[in-house]
């Protein structure tokens, strides 16, 4: 705080001024009331210089603040573009994605050379042979034909289990 040195010496240099005014005189003693008000406006400014001081830091901070967020969303958007063309090159390639994922390089060529690499020395796995479904058992399930009502499904069960019912005359 240089300039709050400089300003308190200058201000004890007026109440303590001794020296020669150019008529010759030696200027008059400063009276008690300005000599107070004086020291009360220095008190006030080295305060207001404070506080000066005060906003100034924490608009620096707050800068130093955008500065680092602004610096840890370019990390985070190159990361996530990187991993776009990780992604990209090892679908080209048709890597699988255990292989994809140790793809190594900052650019598309390197990335690219890396997935030749890699085929090269772990080939994929053939495709799995597609699995057949088993074909449907026609004697299990509903059969064909016209669905029965609950009492003709019974009498037909009756009938089926204990044979024709004789008719009374």
């Amino acid at each position: 705080m240089a300039t709050t040195e400089a300003t308190e010496r200058a201000a004890a240099d007026t109440t303590t001024d001794t020296t020669e005014q150019a008529g010759g005189e030696r200027p008059q003693d400063v009276p008690p009331e300005v000599k107070r008000a004086l020291s009360k406006a220095n008190k006030e400014a080295e305060t207001l210089r404070l506080k000066l001081k005060e906003y100034e830091d924490r608009d620096k901070s707050e800068a130093e603040k955008t500065a680092e967020r602004l610096t840890a969303a370019e990390q985070r958007a190159e990361q996530a573009e990187l991993r776009a063309l990780r992604l990209e090159v090892a679908a080209e390639k048709g890597l699988t994605p255990a292989q994809a994922k140790r793809l190594v390089g900052a650019s598309r060529e390197e990335l690219e050379a890396d997935a030749d690499d890699i085929l090269a020395t772990f080939p994929t796995s053939p495709a799995q042979p597609e699995r057949k479904t088993p074909k449907p058992d026609p004697s299990q399930g509903a059969r064909g034909g016209k669905p029965m009502s609950g009492a003709e499904a019974g009498r037909a069960e009756a009938q089926k289990r204990f044979g024709t019912k004789p008719t009374v005359t």
